[in-house]
């Protein structure tokens, strides 16, 4: 959850989430070349990432704050709210998250990272494994039987 500024270091930590919603006030920035510092590689790939090495190029050569909708434009947030809404829709959205299998979302998030990383340091293995994990749980019983009866599944991660 992101409320007015998220500049420098913030959004430096920001880009390591997994999704980020904003209120419609916020503003970003890396104002590294205003102050003469340089920047990580770690830093400008997952930026890099996220964006697309043009805005990535963008964000880092101009150093100019942003607003909320360009971010949202260029993939840098999931999602922008009001202001007065952000504290409930983020609450809601997370809600929601932690109401999915555990299991199902452990994988999907393992095997999205997967995928932008070197070809050659990914792990074809355990993407298969934790896909194999989703299907031989209770959770996938339970989910298949809530789906049929009409109700909402109560997974356990299990």
């Amino acid at each position: 959850m992101i409320r007015g500024y998220c500049i420098g270091g913030g959004l430096g930590l920001a880009v390591c989430c997994d999704l980020r919603i904003c209120s419609d006030n916020s503003k970003f920035a890396i104002p590294a070349a205003k102050l003469g510092l340089g920047y990580s590689y770690p830093g400008v790939k997952r930026l890099s990432d996220l964006v697309g090495l043009s805005f990535a190029k963008e964000i880092f050569f101009t150093a100019r704050q942003f607003d909320a909708e360009e971010a949202r434009v260029m993939g840098l947030v999931n999602r922008v709210v009001p202001q007065a809404e952000l504290e409930a829709y983020v609450k809601n959205y997370a809600d929601t998250i932690a109401g999915n299998a555990p299991l199902t979302v452990k994988a999907a998030k393992f095997i999205a990272n997967e995928t932008v990383r070197d070809e050659s340091k990914r792990n074809p293995a355990r993407c298969t494994e934790l896909v194999e994990q989703c299907f031989r749980s209770n959770d996938y019983t339970e989910g298949r039987r809530a789906f049929m009866e009409k109700r909402k599944p109560a997974f356990t991660g299990t």
